[in-house]
């Protein structure tokens, strides 16, 4: 739910991506009225809404589609009771890539959207009863680990450098420049090597810190963004440092009212968003002067025709059910088959009538096991008995989410996606939902009793309501070997004239990260269309 990068904004891509304008000649026989021509962009999650702002700042005459009847894909809202519930990702850091957003249009996300700090950024809690208050005060950090383990704040202090250097690398320089070709993977290998990106997040925390609530501590963040602690590649260690730089946010009204304000700057930027209006397929036409076109064939039957799409839908679907009867798309189905693909996710929501004390707005809640309930997560073939959560609390920061005197809540369960675990969710989730209860009872007191209104999302919803291949929750797995050029690239190689963003492609899942894959699309796109951008 979190993360990614911008390049240095004095890069020739940065520059590029929000040049606006365009010549008043190049696309006279483009198939709608603006000088730089149509874009069509799929899906308004994150990813969807920063790419389709970045296309209209740079002068293309810009369509949104999205499927649902509101906008934001995983970002949803939903209201029932007074309660408002965030569906998905809440933890936004680096608020600098949202930032960039409005200054494309000369305005302030200030003056839009009112972040909220978070403080502690989570609380981490053991069945021990040991509790960790996750800062970016580095004092505040420091004195915890002497708490627990004297011995690990020496090597705290190494882990802290070793994630700065990571950050220098990784976020700074790479983490919105996109990889198109194996040269680009090339140039940077031997930094990636010096930093052993070959080794796992918990490996790597392992050398630095002995304690094993500790390990666990500062290795939980990849499963924040489909990644497996044990497998994804220790440059997602940077995640650490980011947020001591910056920490942890959530907007006032919620991650749907985030969502609203880039909604309205897309607007007020000319852009068109249509909502419920799923797209049946794309089909690729080219003309005698050998322009390539899109034709966009909606769930209605209307054809409308565009000169680009950027497509922030799941990445399988796209190439597998959007671009169907393309030779291209099905090359490509075929081979994300064959990747691995995030874990899926059980998520309720819950309002309560009644408030509790000494409530953190994040919490993770750890379980008997660690490692083996990670491999029963990724790699076991049923639904394990046991869970580690993710409690999410949003009244801790901003009351007005639910009606006075109550909390609004969704608790978050890692599962295996449908392709690994043959679940019956439609039987199973009622009783899964009222075990996660039970023992979230121990640490909220008279829950059960206090409940007004309760719904879950579980990987089927994933699959049949996001399009998500395998109800996976955060597309291809973060894994080295999935990774940079590894990842499916932010250009098709096999369609003309389509690009991707969102979790799917470099850099990966996360708010800022699918934001900061729009940046990295939309630098290329600026080359791409050079000719007819000034």
């Amino acid at each position: 739910m979190i993360h990614a990068a911008w390049p240095d904004s004095n890069s020739d891509t940065d520059v590029q991506a929000q040049a606006p304008g365009c010549d008043s000649a190049s696309l006279g026989q483009s198939p709608g009225g603006s000088r730089c021509g149509r874009a069509a962009v799929i899906g308004s999650g994150f990813g969807g809404l920063a790419a389709a702002i970045r296309l209209q700042a740079m002068g293309f005459e810009t369509v949104c589609y999205e499927s649902r009847d509101r906008a934001g894909g995983r970002a949803y809202v939903y209201q029932d009771a007074g309660y408002t519930f965030d569906a998905g990702p809440t933890v936004i850091t680096a608020p600098h890539c949202l930032e960039e957003l409005f200054e494309l249009a000369g305005e302030s996300m200030s003056d839009h959207v009112d972040l909220i700090s978070v403080d502690p950024m989570y609380r981490l809690q053991w069945p021990d009863g040991m509790r960790f208050d996750y800062s970016n005060q580095e004092s505040r950090l420091v004195e915890q680990i002497r708490n627990c383990s004297p011995g690990d704040v020496e090597g705290y202090y190494r882990f802290a450098d070793y994630t700065r250097r990571v950050f220098e690398k990784g976020y700074v320089q790479l983490g919105a420049t996109p990889f198109l070709n194996f040269r680009d993977m090339i140039r940077c290998a031997p930094d990636l090597m010096r930093l052993r990106a070959d080794r796992s997040v918990y490996a790597t925390v392992s050398r630095f810190l002995k304690h094993e609530q500790l390990r666990q501590a500062f290795s939980f963040h990849p499963l924040l963004v489909g990644g497996n602690p044990m497998e994804t590649s220790a440059i997602y260690t940077l995640i650490h440092w980011i947020e001591r730089q910056w920490g942890v946010f959530f907007p006032r009204g919620g991650t749907g009212a985030l969502v609203e304000a880039l909604v309205a700057l897309f607007q007020r930027l000319g852009g068109e968003l249509r909502l419920s209006s799923p797209v049946d397929r794309i089909s690729v036409q080219s003309d005698e002067r050998g322009r390539t076109f899109h034709d966009i064939h909606d769930s209605r039957g209307v054809k409308e025709r565009f000169d680009l799409v950027v497509s922030n839908a799941d990445i399988h679907h796209t190439y597998g059910t959007l671009y169907r009867d393309s030779v291209g798309g099905k090359t490509m189905r075929r081979r994300l088959e064959r990747m691995d693909w995030s874990m899926s996710l059980f998520v309720m929501y819950f309002g309560t009538k009644r408030r509790y004390p000494d409530l953190a707005h994040h919490t993770i809640l750890f379980g008997q096991r660690y490692r083996g309930l990670l491999k029963d997560i990724f790699h076991g073939r049923s639904l394990p008995e046991d869970f580690s959560l993710y409690l999410h609390a949003p009244t801790v920061s901003d009351p007005g989410m639910a009606p006075p005197g109550g909390e609004a809540f969704y608790v978050l369960s890692p599962v295996p996606h449908l392709g690994r675990a043959d679940v019956d969710w439609e039987d199973t989730a009622g009783r899964y939902g009222d075990a996660i209860l039970e023992s979230l009872e121990q640490h909220l007191p008279g829950l059960r009793e206090s409940i007004v209104t309760r719904r879950h999302f579980t990987p089927n919803d994933f699959r049949d309501q996001l399009n998500a291949y395998h109800g996976s929750a955060f597309s291809v797995a973060p894994k080295l070997t999935q990774s940079a050029y590894f990842r499916p690239h932010n250009k098709s190689e096999h369609i003309p004239n389509l690009y991707i963003v969102g979790g799917g492609t470099h850099p990966g899942a996360g708010v800022p990260g699918v934001v900061n894959t729009a940046k990295a699309t939309l630098g290329i796109i600026a080359q791409d269309f050079a000719k007819v951008l000034r």
